[in-house]
């Protein structure tokens, strides 16, 4: 069950907190941002990306942010199929990866092969607001998401900022091509606010990925014996993107450091020699990472824009390729950058206080303070983490950040306080983080550093929400399968997010109803989820002896099951160890994952017991003649004889 919510009443003042979020952002050194590109050529993750990253090193301690664009991941129509339900293999390695060094999956978009991460210091997730992400597609026309961009822009310290991803048409007589796309999508991609609602509009803008800008005029004896030789100043001036960026007007602005290094195309995979095949292409800088600062006038007199707030620069502290990745037949390219803002909001819209260990059931109170504006919304919620989570979503338990509406004080700014039931609280040692998660915002807006849970770890099978000892007869053979990679806040399963629900291939002939997914609605817990999602687990009968029942059985079973949704009606819940009805409006009933469309579920029953009971009651003359939705509320008219529920 989830974590119970203390009401918060009129709260005192806040005490002086014992532990209070981190204040890193008022330190005195920029931020740090990597970049990194790879087109990866469809080839499967390599072991290992520490150096791509640059970790372990003393530049990653100074980094703050991590944008990783990648390009041509395997997309094929059985790949796209596992990612629909799983999360890709890159986008898990660059987790895994990066999750010990307390970097944070801030957001991420995916266009088929295309794919935009970006990444972020946990302690610095509440100064990261509204994030929104976008891709156009360029390819046959338009039509195919082979070639475009995708985009993730967010406020970082109250500057805006976007990442911009993308992968331009290939070949040396296609630079027209490639301008066109690139202007195709600077116009496209719009994003929704008062400010920055173009790319161009953002005070920074970050563009890298396979750009495909070629060497013109060389041969590729003389390309090749400039990389020999190192003399790599030779082929700048006939690279395409050098010469667009004085000539296209598009790219006025647009900054790049040095190409110290060699091209990163083509090379053959599993070397570091250069295409050797028949086609023998020429080498090119294809992967690239350019920045632009917008003007500070930029924008004024528009009447739907604000002016950057103060001066904004950006310096590049290193950008190189990895010739030691060979999996692709592209390099990986990568660039860090220190950015200053002159300005910096350094105090996030949630403050969390908590005590420095919970030692004690008792002990897991929470109270936080909204600052001034804050949108909050009743489907706030507060996550507790283990140090090193991978994501907004991976948390070990959950409680609901609910008050009531008259009670929210803004001007006040009044505490309000949670608690944690003994039940969803994690067993043994071990640090953790809690962080208030923002429904309006789609993001954590308040973090606590680092404390202990020292509770003690209790006997297997002796926890009071374990069903093993008050299941009924029934529920030994009901099986509740759950949706795959659930993203939103849920109690069912205390794991990873990559937990897998049972195999369906054992069920043949077993026909499912559309899952929450499938129907358009909401995994996220929201306003919208409240209607138009079914009250209920439906119960799908299924015959021991034969699961392939007839054509007609099967209709009247989807009948039944279609009849659920958008009932009023009464729901069984476990209360104090003893099932309980309840309205479907009350607090309870409401605080049910399965009501918010968050745990999409189908309940198996064995056939035999359905119709000894129907059998059963025939014979007593109680069966109703008349078939009734099993929703239908009693004492509409008729006897119970005639049409009473089961």
């Amino acid at each position: 069950s989830p974590a119970t919510t203390s009401r918060p009443g009129r709260a005192p003042p806040c005490p002086a907190p014992p532990r209070c979020p981190r204040r890193c952002p008022a330190s005195s050194s920029p931020p740090g941002i990597t970049v990194v590109t790879w087109n990866v050529g469809t080839a499967m993750p390599p072991n290992d990306v520490t150096s791509l990253l640059h970790l372990n090193t003393s530049e990653t301690n100074d980094v703050d942010m991590i944008a990783i664009g990648l390009q041509e991941v395997n997309s094929k129509i059985n790949k796209r199929l596992k990612d629909a339900l799983f999360t890709d293999q890159w986008s898990e390695l660059f987790m895994d990866v990066l999750s010990p060094f307390h970097f944070i999956l801030v957001s991420t978009v995916r266009m088929q092969g295309v794919i935009l991460l970006v990444f972020a210091k946990y302690y610095h997730l509440p100064f990261l607001q509204d994030i929104q992400t976008d891709c156009t597609r360029t390819g046959l026309g338009g039509y195919w998401g082979n070639k475009g961009g995708v985009s993730v822009r967010l406020s970082i310290f109250g500057h805006m900022v976007c990442f911009l991803n993308c992968h331009l048409p290939a070949h040396l007589e296609k630079a027209e091509q490639r301008k066109e796309d690139f202007a195709t999508i600077l116009h496209m991609q719009q994003f929704e606010g008062r400010v920055a609602n173009g790319i161009l509009d953002h005070d920074l803008v970050f563009w890298f990925g396979d750009l495909n800008f070629r060497i013109e005029s060389l041969d590729i004896c003389f390309v090749k014996y400039a990389i020999d030789s190192k003399a790599l100043s030779q082929l700048w001036e006939k690279d395409q993107l050098n010469i667009a960026k004085s000539t296209w007007p598009v790219l006025r602005g647009f900054q790049e450091g040095p190409l110290n290094f060699p091209p990163t195309f083509k090379f053959d995979v599993g070397t570091n020699k250069y295409d050797s095949s028949a086609k023998k292409r020429k080498p090119a800088w294809t992967d690239r990472i350019l920045w632009k600062i917008k003007s500070p006038s930029t924008g004024l007199g528009a009447g739907r824009r604000r002016p950057s707030q103060g001066v904004l620069s950006v310096s590049q502290l290193c950008y190189c390729s990895h010739m030691e990745y060979t999996v692709s037949d592209h390099k990986p390219v990568a660039a860090i950058f220190a950015v200053q803002f002159a300005s910096k909001v350094d105090k996030p819209p949630v403050e969390i206080y908590v005590a420095d260990e919970w030692s004690r059931p008792e002990q897991a109170v929470v109270r936080y303070k909204m600052a001034v504006g804050f949108h909050r919304s009743s489907w706030d919620w507060i996550g507790l983490y283990r140090v090193g989570f991978r994501h907004p979503k991976d948390y070990v338990s959950y409680v609901w950040a609910r008050s009531d509406d008259g009670e929210r004080g803004l001007e006040k700014q009044l505490c309000a306080q949670v608690m944690f039931s003994e039940e969803a609280l994690p067993k043994g040692n071990g640090e953790y983080i809690l962080g208030y998660y923002s429904n309006t915002s789609s993001s954590i807006a308040g973090v606590t550093e680092p404390f202990q849970i020292s509770l003690p770890r209790s006997e297997e099978g002796s926890s009071p929400t374990d069903s093993s000892g008050s299941s009924s007869e029934e529920d030994d053979s009901t099986l509740v399968l759950l949706a795959p990679k659930s993203r939103s806040p849920s109690p069912g399963k205390m794991k990873r997010h990559r937990s897998r629900s049972p195999s369906l291939a054992k069920f043949q002939g077993l026909i499912l109803r559309p899952s929450s997914r499938d129907r358009g609605t909401s995994r996220s817990p929201s306003p919208q989820s409240r209607r138009g999602l079914p009250r209920d687990i439906p119960i799908i009968h299924v015959p021991q002896e034969e699961l392939g029942c007839c054509e007609a059985k099967g209709k009247e079973l989807r009948q039944a099951a279609d009849s659920l949704e958008g009932s009023s009606f009464y729901q069984t819940v476990q209360e104090q160890g003893r099932p309980q009805r309840v309205s479907t409006d009350s607090l309870l009933a409401r605080a049910d994952p399965r009501n918010l469309g968050l745990l999409p579920a189908l309940r198996l029953e064995m056939i035999d017991k359905a119709l000894g009971w129907r059998r059963e009651n025939v014979d007593q003359g109680y069966y109703p003649c008349q078939r009734m939705s099993p929703t239908s509320p009693p004492g509409s008219g008729m006897s119970p004889k005639e049409g009473c529920s089961p």
